[in-house]
């Protein structure tokens, strides 16, 4: 994203009710089984979800306790607690096929600490992490704010507040936000799609809509109501798995910085702490965050590389794009080695992954939120290191 002039950037957010975050939090609904039984089972879960099928498939290595019928159990009550009764795709009636098989010995191998050896990385891959002062949440403006309508609407769903009545789980929302010289200072359109009842008005829908896109952004930002888009083809009625395929990560430039910032190509859901296309994009976005939080720069960007059965990381990859407060890069980049270790196994031990939090991060984005100590989620957006890098570079 540039930092001069004046311009346009959007960026999209998706309800849980999705096709595709359904297929995640599904995913990740396995991830957890699995870790609650053995924080250190290996969990590879891809799930296909359509007109009352789910699909589960990929690869594991946990105990015999967590089974077949147990986690098509577990992923009725995923789809229960998003919403789904309907008749093209309801928890009661939907088909769970499962198809997990043990994970590969060739990639164990790797992995595997054993001897004098540590843990290698899951697979080879490029990560990437970013935080900048656009919000609170140290994450872009765009981003934010298309999450937090959704979620707003979706908390009022939940509790069937009758602001939102006939409102169903399926939604998707986006944000044209204006810049002037690299600070976002207004929504120039807002685009929510959102599942209904057959009965409801598209006229009601947009009023009942309204209040709450407005009252998610800062004051003075909601766009001219030419530019509000709600439902834009008229209709939406069939949502969900019914009205479309899901897949497990096929949205993972909603779950980080919604096009702002580099993503490697990972996607996260259902993949355990080992695969560092998840445990180390959580890194990355640790420690641009606490880069930010520190004060050493108003944005950064940060890569690491790793190669598959390897330990340490190949790279360490910073950018403050120019805003900088007196940093060197190439300083903070062996700072920041220093303050954490980041073999996978000093990820998942730093960051506490091996745990099971992950149904929590399947929708409304992974970076951004809000760490709950009680739950021991969203570790990774902590700013505990600050201090520690501070002193690293002699604050």
């Amino acid at each position: 994203m540039r930092d001069k002039g004046e311009f346009l950037f959007t960026s999209e957010s998706v309800s849980e009710g999705h096709p595709d975050k359904v297929a995640d939090r599904i995913s990740d609904t396995v991830l957890d089984a699995f870790l609650a039984a053995d924080p250190y089972a290996r969990v590879a879960c891809e799930t296909l979800v359509t007109t009352n099928r789910i699909v589960l498939a990929g690869e594991t290595r946990g105990p015999e306790s967590v089974t077949a019928d147990y986690l098509a159990h577990l992923a009725r009550l995923a789809v229960h607690d998003i919403g789904y009764d309907q008749e093209g795709f309801s928890w009661r009636h939907a088909r769970v096929e499962c198809h997990l098989h043990a994970q590969s010995s060739d990639i164990a191998q790797g992995v595997d600490s054993a001897g004098n050896k540590d843990e290698g990385a899951g697979d080879q891959g490029i990560m990437f992490g970013y935080a900048c002062t656009e919000t609170a949440a140290l994450m872009p403006a765009p981003i934010y704010y298309a999450h937090l309508v959704l979620r707003r609407i979706n908390e009022l769903r939940r509790v069937r507040d009758v602001s939102v009545a006939g409102l169903l789980p399926d939604a998707k929302s986006q944000i044209t936000l204006r810049y002037v010289d690299g600070k976002p200072v207004g929504a120039s359109s807002f685009v929510v799609s959102i599942q209904h009842e057959e009965a409801i008005e598209q006229g009601a829908i947009r009023e009942m809509l309204r209040p709450i896109v407005e009252s998610s952004l800062p004051e003075g930002w909601m766009c001219p109501e030419a530019e509000f888009y709600v439902n834009p083809t008229g209709k939406f009625v069939i949502g969900g798995p019914d009205g479309d395929c899901g897949l497990t990560g096929r949205k993972i430039i909603v779950d980080t910085y919604g096009g702002a910032a580099p993503h490697g190509g990972g996607a996260f859901s259902g993949k355990d702490p080992t695969k560092v296309d998840r445990s180390a994009a959580y890194a990355c976005r640790y420690l641009a965050k606490n880069v930010v939080a520190a004060g050493l720069a108003e944005r950064c960007t940060l890569q690491i590389s790793y190669a598959i059965g390897v330990t340490h990381p190949l790279s360490v990859y910073v950018d403050l794009h120019g805003t900088g407060h007196d940093v060197d890069e190439k300083r903070l980049e062996r700072a920041l080695r220093d303050v954490m270790d980041l073999s996978p196994r000093g990820i998942r031990e730093h960051l506490h992954l091996n745990r099971p939090i992950y149904a929590p991060t399947a929708a409304y984005g992974h970076f951004g939120r809000e760490p709950d100590a009680d739950l021991g989620t969203f570790t990774w957006e902590r700013t505990d290191l600050a201090p520690a890098l501070r002193s690293a570079l002699g604050r």
